[in-house]
This record gives C-alpha cells, structure tokens and sequence, in this order.
C-alpha cells in the first residue's frame, strides 16, 4: 500500500508535498486558484490512511458539493477493493454529515424530533413560513423575498439581537416556524447544522442541551449550560482528523458545527481560497478563511503555482488579487487577452456563434468552450441565436425534481408517505391541481387531520405505505412499475392526457433510481425511500444518469443551490459567473464586460470586493485563450455604454484590442435578426405563462358549466362542481369547450 501512495506524490511540488505531510494539532492551506486543491486533499487523505494508518472511519471529510465528495470517494475506491459506506459515513457535505449523526448517533428526540425525520429545501421552509404567517397573523414585510430574509437574519436571532432589520415580526415567526417544523417532524438545511451542533456539545459535556439551555452569545459562540434532559449518547464519533475543502465558503453556523465536531486530539487540516469568496449573501463573509484560522490557532500553509491558465492570464488576475502576493504561473505567456466592441447582444451572439463554429472546426471540443454573463437573463439571446445556428449548448441552471411538475407532486407524496406528520405536504399531494384529488386546502387539511382513509385512495395508500411488511425487507425489494400500480399512479397522471406519456415515463424513471437506490444500499424500500427523499432535498435528483451508473451519480448540486450542473454532452456551456466557480475550460468568452454590468452597482464597499473577486474566478476558470467583450448599446437600464473600468485595470501589454466594426457592417441585418429574437423570447415567455395560468371552461347540458381538465384527439375529461370528473367522446359532441 505505501509503494501506491508513493506514486501518488511523486507528481506533487515542495508547497504541495508540504501540506500533505503536515501534522500540525491545525493547519489551514491558502490554496490559489488552479494550485491542485483537490489533489492534495486526495494525497492527504490517502498519506493518512495508508502512511499514518488513519483508518478512513475516523475521518471526516467534509466539502461544499457532493460532486466534490463523490470525486475523493471515487479515488479511494480505485485504491481499495471492497470500500464500504460505513467506512466513508465522514464524506461528504457538511449537511450531509450531520444528517448522518443525527439519524446513526444523536438524540434527536432530545430536541422535539424523531429519526424518521425528513429534510426540506430552503423554498418548502419559506412556504411552511409563509402558512405560519397566515395562520397567526403576523406582520411580516417583504414577503416576496421571505427565504431570503429567513436566512440572512437567522443568525442575528440566534445571537439574541432583539428585533430584525424591518422592525417587523420576522423574530416572533422563527420560534412558531420552529415548533411547526418539530410537528411536522422535518428539519431544514440549518437545523441539521444547529441540532448537530447542539447534540455535539451536549454529548461532550454528558449532559443534553434544551432549547432553553442553549444560548448564543453576540461573538457567535455557543454556551453551554447545566443540562438535566437524557443521558449522554452511548456511542459518539471521535475522528482522528477533520479535512476541510473550500472552507472559505463557510458560514458562522458550519464553523461552530466544526468546532462542536473537533475533540481536543482531534487535528484539523482545512483547504480554501480567500479570493474566491463570492457567496456573502448566504451567509460567508471574506474574513472566514482567517477567522477559521485564528478561532482553532492553526498553522498556514500556501499553494502558490497555479497548474490551470496560461501566464498572460494569471498576470491579469493577479490585479484582482485581494488576498496574499500574487499567484505563480507553472506555464508559458500565451495568447494575449481579446477584448472586443460590439454593437448590442444580438450582434455578439451572431459573432460568437461563428467563432464557436470555427474553433469546433479547427479541433476544439465543444465542451472546452464556455460562455460567462453576469445576469441568467443573458443567456436568453445566446439561446436563440445558437439554436438557429445549430451550435450544440447547455445553460447551466439548477434543475431539480421541484422544477418538473409531475416529478415534484410524486416527490411530495413519497415525503408524505415515509413521515405522514408532514400535513403541510400531504395537503399539496392531495390539493394538486394537475395531479392531485381535486379537492381544496381545507378539505384536502380536512382529510388529513380526521385520517380519513376510506374516503380517499391516494391518501389511504399513502398511509398506509410504511405498513407493507414485505417493502421493509431489502431482499423484497419491488420494481418500480410495481411502486406505481400501489400508489394507483395511472389514474393519477390521467391515461387520456397529453402529457400521460412523459410524464408515466418520468415518474417510472424515479421510482426506478429509488429502487435502484435501495438494492444498492442493501435496505428495504421503506428506509430506502426515506433516505432517498432525503439526499434529493439536500442535492436534488440527476435524471440524466444511466441504468449502469454508481448510486451517487442520482445526486446533483449543492446543499445551497449555488453548485454547479452536472454536463454529460459535448455542449458549449452558458452560465453566470457564479456557476462558474470551480470549473475549467480552454477557452472562455466572458461577455457584457460594461459597467452597470460588470461589475453591477454596488451599495457598499463590501460588495464592490466581492464584484472583483467574482470577475477573477471567471478570468481563472480559462486554461487558455479568455476573450472579453463589451456593447457600445447593451440596451439594459442602468447599464451604460462605457466598457467597464476592469478592462483599465488589466496590464495593456497583455491586451488585444478589437474595436467596433464599421458602421454599415455593425448594423447590417441587425434590425431584423433582433426583431426575430425578441419575438421568438417574446412568444417562449407568453407560452410559458399560459401553461401555469390558463383555465378553459366547458359546457354540458346536464352537468352544466366545468373545467377542462385534459384533452387530446378523442377524448377530453372534465370536473364539474358536484359531480366529479367525467370524460367524454369528441365525436359525439355532447361537450361544448371555450375558445
């Protein structure tokens, strides 16, 4: 084994080779950007194990994307045969991590739930929230931006800060938000943080902490006082080592889960780049990396040579460079950095369709070219142009089960189904009004409430889903066309339907990776589902992933939405420069560089910093040639004509200036291809809205005035008030619909 790892750092340089060795109690790795981040985590893991001889079990692993976990576990698996999940049950996201204490280790009954508890999205807790609201009349203002506010001031509520920024009642809702969560018997992306934290420190003292007991003080730290509820858990983890990735990304409530999680011989090795700090609105703030460093006194190491862009590159961002003296190049100048005029968006999106053509042609992959704006509504033009050019692309936006209608119905009645004490889903399962029972709210409210389980089949199989013994068995385990025909699915989805066909196909592919899910973990179908529902709230599902694929290809994204998407095409890739962070490409256009743009207008000098170092991860992400490009009209409010001052800040020596075409040829045709391209956005965004508004009407000389339901070219069905759904032929005619 250690002759494997030798070649594993035979390869690594003196910085590398240092902080992979490195034994210190802490130690903290200001790793530059393209420096082999990941390859020194995977060195360090692989020293300890088969150096130190660190069992994989006493360690905790921890990233910000399961994609990032799911690569060092990869690795490890090339390593050794047989790799347990038990023995990994320490990698992965921080919410991850703790869900896994919480449901293995922890009292969670302690705290007001139970193990079965179910995990929600931060949009489901803001729609829990928005209920509370009604229901106990409170005066909450800016309801619209309601998960925004719910995260931004959670921590000045923990810290006791007496009222929130509004002065409304946003400080009176978290504690009814909370006692509704317990009820429903779910927690939220930051409960699994807190609870964990607090069962931690309980643990670790032999007393529990009530919610009572458990105070923060304004520095943010916890205080433990004098306990008296249960006794302390049996069996708790004591990892020898704690290894961070990309800890800079971390918020106040994933340092104290660390700090709660880190014993005293517990050493702590912990990776990250202060100049990649980009997500201040979540929580992370760019003195994190450095507040990490001095809260656990750890030693710092840096990773200064960059393996990824070319030197001209490099020198250009090394002028955004905010923290420590400059990134170090391991390859040649290169090409110098284009900086081209045009005329509006529409002119660019034609020019980047044939350089895109011509790169392709000359030998470049598609999938080594991207595209990156500031704002997703960028993309829209890209979109059309590209599709009329025939240019094969993605846009990188987070898509979930909760953007599918049919998949975030099902998704819901498999929650309800493995923790019926969630009435806030089961009304929406049973209220859908696509899918569901055609009932209100407050029948729907009604039926759970009174379990009336006759009255309803959904409900009633539902219910009764984790009492099928024979699903509990993981050698029992059925197929997904069985899973379908118990929920009585067919009729749900309405066989005459349109749509019955996708969305049979979509929803057999669900229940297909759940079961899948199930064999592969080796447990029945009831527990499988439970901790399926679970890992697609913290990730989102991958419908894109083969039948022949390891079970953590289902799982996509991100615990905060901010990861980046999985691309399984050879596709230029279009995305915000958000969704850029962590990727790489030999060639990168990054567009709309005008200000107003890029960097948008800032109301504070903290968030002016922030533009900068966004500007310098999408400058970094390109290996080899970095385009940059700027309108004399944008034809956006607030945007101005003027490039922006970054481009002045860049060393003209490394520059290649393209100015405006000429005026005939700027305009050429342009008037027409932007009329077509707003009317083609135009007619997408009308469509759009009429899928998720129009309601047409019906008439029926008996049953009078309904509403139309489905329709195809036989058949179309109708509800009508007091007597139910009914389907009828075309041919007879006896259904008049509205226009």
């Amino acid at each position: 084994m250690k002759t494997d790892f030798k070649e594993e750092w035979k390869h690594l340089n003196p910085y590398q080779m240092e902080a992979v060795l490195d034994e210190s109690p802490s130690c903290v790795v200001n790793a530059n950007v393209g420096s082999g981040k990941t390859t020194v985590l995977i060195a360090k893991i692989l020293y300890l194990h088969y150096e130190k001889s660190v069992p994989l079990e006493e360690m905790v692993v921890l990233t910000f994307t399961n994609k990032a976990a799911d690569e060092i576990i990869g690795r490890l698996r090339k390593k050794e045969n047989g790799l347990s999940g038990e023995q990994v049950r320490g990698f992965g996201t921080f919410h991850s991590v703790a869900l896994h204490l919480l449901k293995n280790q922890l009292p969670v009954e302690q705290m007001g739930w139970n193990r079965e508890f179910t995990v929600i999205s931060p949009d489901e807790e803001a729609d829990l929230a928005a209920e509370v609201i009604a229901a106990q009349k409170l005066k909450v203002k800016y309801k619209n931006r309601l998960k925004k506010r719910l995260e931004q001031e959670y921590q000045g509520y923990l810290r006791g800060k007496e009222s929130s920024r509004y002065k409304d009642d946003l400080f009176l809702l978290y504690p009814l938000l909370e006692a509704e969560k317990k009820q429903q018997n779910k927690m939220s992306f930051s409960d699994l943080l807190r609870v964990c934290t607090k069962l931690l420190l309980a643990g670790r003292t032999g007393n529990s902490v009530s919610e009572k007991e458990m105070s923060y003080t304004r520095e943010g730290r916890t205080k433990e006082l004098p306990g008296e509820y249960g006794e302390k858990p049996a069996s708790l983890w004591h990892p020898q080592w704690i290894i961070v990735d990309e800890v800079q990304d971390s918020d106040a409530l994933q340092i104290e889960f660390l700090e709660a999680l880190k014993e005293k011989d517990t050493r702590l090795f912990a990776v990250g780049d202060p100049n990649q700090v980009i997500y201040s609105w979540r929580g992370t703030g760019e003195n994190m990396f450095y507040l990490l460093k001095h809260r656990f006194q750890a030693k710092e190491l840096s990773l200064p040579v960059n393996y990824r862009s070319s030197a001209s590159i490099l020198e250009a961002a090394n002028r955004f460079l905010q923290s420590g003296t400059g990134i170090q190049s391991s390859r040649e100048t290169g090409e110098k950095i284009i900086v081209k005029n045009h005329y509006d968006p529409f002119q660019e999106a034609e020019y980047l369709a044939e350089r895109i053509r011509a790169l392709h042609d000359s030998g470049r992959a598609y999938g080594e070219i991207a595209v990156f704006y500031r704002l997703q509504k960028q993309s829209e033009i890209l979109e059309k142009v590209f599709e009329r050019q025939q240019i094969p692309y993605e846009v990188s936006v987070r898509k979930t089960v909760r953007d599918i209608p049919v998949l975030a119905w099902r998704t819901r009645g498999l929650r309800f189904s493995v923790n019926p004490a969630d009435g806030q889903v089961g009304m929406d399962v049973l209220a859908d009004p696509q899918y569901g029972e055609k009932c209100t709210r407050a029948k729907a409210k009604k039926i759970i409430q009174e379990q009336k389980r006759d009255s309803v089949l959904l409900y009633r199989r539902m219910m009764e889903f984790q009492e099928q013994e024979e699903w509990k068995k993981s050698e029992t385990v059925p197929g997904a066309a069985e899973v379908f025909a118990y929920f009585g699915l067919k009729e749900a989805l309405h066989p005459t339907a349109s749509s019955y066909y996708e969305d049979e196909k979509l929803v057999l592919k669900l229940l297909e990776k759940i079961c899948r899910y199930c064999r592969e973990k080796d447990c029945g179908l009831i527990d499988g589902t439970r901790e399926f529902v679970n890992r697609s709230a913290l990730y989102g599902v991958n419908l894109l992933s083969g039948d022949g694929e390891t079970e953590e290809s289902d799982f996509t994204g991100n615990h905060d939405e901010i990861g980046n998407a999985i691309f399984l095409r050879d596709t230029v890739k279009l995305m915000t420069l958000h969704a850029s962070k962590g990727l790489e490409f030999e060639t990168v256009f990054l567009i709309g560089m005008n200000q107003g743009l890029i960097p948008l207008h800032s109301q504070s000098m903290e968030q002016e910093e922030e533009e900068r170092r966004l500007f310098f991860v999408g400058m970094t992400r390109a290996k080899d040639e970095l385009e940059l490009s700027y309108y004399t009209n944008p034809g956006e409010p607030r945007v101005s004509g003027e490039y922006s001052r970054y481009l002045r800040m860049l060393p003209p020596h490394l520059l290649e200036w393209e100015e405006l075409r000429s005026e005939g040829e700027k305009r050429s045709n342009l008037q027409q291809l932007r009329r077509e391209v707003q009317e083609q956005i135009r007619e997408k965004r009308e469509q759009e809205e009429e899928k998720k508004t129009a309601v047409k009407h019906a008439r029926h000389s008996k049953y009078g005035e309904g509403i139309l339901v489905s329709e195809d070219e036989m058949m179309v069905e109708v509800e009508f008030a007091g007597y139910g759904r009914k389907q009828f032929l075309k041919a007879f005619g006896e259904v008049t619909i509205e226009a």
